[in-house]
């Protein structure tokens, strides 16, 4: 195990985020899993970098915070506060996020309370996120399994953490040979696709689903799909989400249509949402239904200015990796790689020609690119969902039929 623990460090430290000597590091986990932090600190040291800044979460002493203090006083706490992502962010850092989940912790918290705090935090690292926009800073997010986490998604092992573990290394495969050479050949894949993409200029993305799903979203002039390769202004190539499967790109805001059904579990800020549909009008949020979570989720839709447009669409086929394993892994980066989602909030400037040498408020005007310090993501995509792609001049072109891209987009 330690192997390959070691192994996937090195991977993402070396091929995803491509550290230089004498980078600073920036590293956020979970503090249960310390053990593969200092796995992580140990091969960056070996590689040149000598200063790492470590932010470690504890989600159950949030929780006793939220419990027992107000608004006021949780503001006076480190837990939340986020200046060190921009003091890190001046420094050229590279990030790396360490994603964890607990899934239903916080179900017993007030959604007014944690939205409050989401909003703060958001709020505080600025600097870092303006930045990121301008394609400045190599960043990446990963996985590591933590004991709950892993028996929430794992209930009948023998050792749920130890599974999670091997899940996470086999989706990216990390008990193969050559896992570096594997991830450039399906980033290439991915590339093509959006190249393909790229050259009808859709006007218009229709889905539909036999579960109710029936929505529109307008795509701005001269946009741009991507993969989960992204090319800093230095020219450095990394991988922002380990692993990916999609290909994405950023609608106009004003002009979602319709309802979409979620068909995936949403963990968010260690609350689920399920069950749950979101309903569109002029590009707005105008009703959002949930089973499970419903005042979570119209809390994270009303969180800040403009977190109810979208800024993403994302296309992942039903036959992919991560979807083959018929695993909810309650954890967006795995889930969203496994399904088509679209996101509340932020836009990606990369995803109009020269956005990131432009401001977010003219990208707003000019394209229609969401601003908005939020930005989530949830899963819409199904077996039998259809989307069709409406060209300038009127003319329909399938992309996915029966939950996968047709042949001329594989």
């Amino acid at each position: 195990m330690i192997d390959l623990q070691r192994k996937y460090a090195k991977v993402i430290l070396e091929s995803c985020l491509k550290i230089d000597e004498n980078q600073p590091l920036f590293i956020s986990y979970n503090v249960e899993r310390s053990d593969f932090v200092r796995i992580v600190a140990e091969i960056a040291y070996s590689l040149g970098v000598k200063d790492i800044y470590f932010e470690a979460n504890d989600p159950y002493l949030k929780y006793e915070a939220l419990k027992h203090l107000d608004i006021d006083e949780l503001k006076q706490l480190t837990f939340w506060n986020k200046e060190m992502w921009n003091v890190y962010a001046k420094k050229n850092a590279a990030f790396l996020m360490l994603a964890s989940e607990t899934p239903g912790l916080m179900k017993d918290i007030d959604s007014k309370k944690m939205a409050a705090m989401t909003k703060y935090s958001l709020e505080t690292r600025k600097e870092f996120d303006k930045m990121r926009d301008k394609s400045l800073l190599a960043w990446c997010i990963a996985c590591l399994p933590t004991d709950d986490w892993a028996k929430t998604i794992c209930p009948d092992s023998d050792n749920p953490t130890e599974e999670l573990w091997n899940k996470i290394f086999d989706i990216c495969s990390i008990k193969e040979k050559n896992p570096v050479k594997i991830w450039d050949e399906k980033i290439k894949k991915l590339d093509k696709r959006a190249k393909k993409l790229n050259e009808y200029q859709f006007k218009t993305l229709k889905y539909k689903s036999k579960n109710g799903t029936d929505f529109k979203i307008d795509l701005p002039k001269n946009h741009l799909w991507a993969s989960g390769k992204t090319v800093l202004a230095n020219g450095k190539e990394v991988l922002v989400n380990f692993p990916t499967e999609e290909v994405f790109t950023s609608p106009d805001c004003y002009s979602a249509e319709g309802v979409v059904f979620a068909t995936k579990p949403l963990s968010y800020q260690d609350v689920i949402i399920d069950k749950f549909n979101v309903e569109f009008s002029k590009g707005k949020v105008v009703k959002a239904k949930a089973e499970v979570g419903e005042d979570t989720l119209k809390e994270m839709i009303n969180i800040c200015e403009n977190s109810d447009l979208l800024g993403e669409v994302a296309l992942v086929p039903y036959d992919s990796p991560i979807s083959n394993t018929k695993q909810l892994f309650l954890e967006t980066l795995f889930d969203e790689n496994a399904a088509c989602h679209i996101a509340l909030g932020d836009s990606f400037p990369e995803c109009v020609e020269n956005g990131p040498e432009m401001d977010k408020d003219l990208l707003l005007k000019e394209y229609h690119l969401n601003k908005c310090d939020s930005h989530v993501d949830f899963m819409v995509g199904s077996k039998d969902m259809n989307i069709t792609g409406i060209c300038k001049d009127g003319s329909e072109v399938p992309i996915f039929v029966n939950g996968n891209f047709t042949e001329q987009f594989n």
